[in-house]
């Protein structure tokens, strides 16, 4: 058998990061070698994300980035997979032809025979079931030893009229809880201490495979491990019941911070995305977790610009945002995609408008969450060591309401070293960008952290 150099480059979500981590565990036990970039490799796997137009635009960048590669004689040869790979097959073929071989979202498993097929020569397309496939299997940690995620179910079957998920990653599918708890075990004996649970809907599952809401107890297991954080990704408020908040609210080890796609707030908004609830229903759930813990931080999602959104609806969203005090948002301009109900629904809004209105929401966002990172200093708070920046002079770290890759940093000084994925107390002295600056409370040292 040939053994190859082989690269990965994941791009999206971190549940794509998954399947890419799957993807290379079944390579290096196939005998083949990884590498950490493409230069020098026999194949480049390139796992993509089609969910909207930025994502599309930057897979298609990557992978024309490796094709100069390969044409250079760096690469020789190239395969697709994940979203993009999924979504659009024969675009890839004929407008892409420095691409070798192509894999579905339901063929990450065939990542080796891809791999021998396309260093044969031939043009591998795998497209399997993307409703049924193996979620399970061996994964090549691509993260920081303290750091990994646990993907608990695969594809959504909440059909919102913007998005094109479902057709790419099939129907909910919640894996079997003995599965997850094995390899959770596997992640805390290895000392992971941060584990972040994400699908695409936590918070429904279990319904398809026992009939009936599981996660609170799938939680309270996890918590037996030596974690010492547990994050959630990510909860549809139509779902996050009392037992849930409940049960957050006591296992001290899942922190209180709660990422919730929302999408909008207007009554009329929400049933044209076909999102289940109402505003008063989601004013209604924030209070309710807020009245069981007061620290509890908010991640969301919003969408400005879906068709027929007026000013007044846009204004309601602005205010929404400021009143409830979101102070962790990802705001998009809407995005027709092919194959969604709102791609042909009337009263398009102008895409200047739409980006105008994007503009006022980041702007609106930004003061929200630099009045949260104010009204922090003088505090000092659990902060989750990722390093020593080089170019700051000084480390950097997470708090609970800092969500990898996504939220802000902490920098902060200390009189000795601190390992990365240490948990120290930093006292908050300063804000800057959107970090917080602080310094190691030496008062705190030996206490609960």
């Amino acid at each position: 058998m040939n053994h190859y150099n082989v690269a990965f480059i994941s791009l999206g979500c971190d549940k794509n990061r998954i399947n890419c981590e799957q993807m290379m565990y079944l390579t290096q036990a196939a005998g083949h070698f990884l590498l950490p970039t493409p230069e020098g490799a026999d194949v480049c796997v390139i796992n993509t994300c089609g969910f909207i137009d930025a994502a599309k635009e930057e897979a298609i960048g990557q992978i024309l980035q490796v094709a100069h590669l390969k044409e250079a004689g760096q690469v020789k040869k190239i395969l697709v997979s994940g979203c993009l790979a999924q979504r659009y097959r024969e675009e890839i073929k004929e407008s892409l032809p420095e691409v070798d071989g192509i894999l579905g979202t339901g063929n990450y498993t065939d990542i080796v025979q891809a791999i021998d097929d396309v260093m044969a020569d031939q043009t591998p397309e795998f497209y399997g079931d993307i409703d049924h496939t193996d979620e399970g299997g061996q994964r090549l940690l691509s993260t920081p030893g303290y750091l990994a995620y646990l993907k608990i179910a695969e594809g959504c079957s909440n059909h919102c009229a913007f998005c094109v998920i479902p057709k790419l990653r099939g129907k909910y599918r919640s894996r079997p809880a003995e599965d997850i708890l094995q390899e959770a075990h596997t992640l805390s004996e290895n000392g992971v201490k941060e584990l972040i649970i994400i699908a695409q809907d936590i918070t429904r599952y279990g319904m398809d495979l026992y009939g009936a809401r599981r996660l609170p107890e799938l939680l309270r297991q996890l918590c037996k491990m030596d974690f010492h954080w547990i994050r959630l990704h990510y909860m549809y408020p139509d779902q996050l019941t009392d037992e849930l908040i409940d049960t957050i609210a006591s296992e001290e080890k899942i922190l209180p911070y709660f990422d919730i796609p929302l999408q909008h707030c207007s009554d009329r908004i929400l049933t044209a995305m076909c999102r289940r609830g109402s505003k008063a229903e989601i004013v209604a759930l924030l209070d309710k977790i807020r009245a069981k813990m007061p620290n509890a931080v908010f991640r969301t999602s919003l969408i400005t610009g879906l068709p027929g959104e007026t000013e007044e609806e846009f204004e309601e969203l602005c205010d929404f945002l400021r009143e409830e005090n979101l102070v962790r948002a990802g705001v998009f301009q809407y995005s027709p995609e092919e194959g969604t109900p709102a791609a042909t629904m009337p009263d398009q809004v102008d895409p200047d408008v739409a980006a105008h209105r994007l503009d006022l929401l980041v702007e609106l966002q930004s003061r929200v969450m630099d009045a949260y990172n104010e009204s922090r200093l003088g505090e000092t708070v659990e902060v989750l060591c990722e390093g020593f920046d080089d170019e700051m002079g000084c480390f950097v770290g997470r708090t609970y309401a800092d969500s990898p890759d996504i939220d802000g940093h902490v920098y902060f000084t200390a009189a000795g070293d601190v390992p990365a994925g240490t948990f120290v107390p930093v006292r908050l002295t300063d804000v800057s960008d959107g970090d917080m600056m602080g310094e190691i409370d030496d008062t705190e040292a030996g206490e609960s952290f």
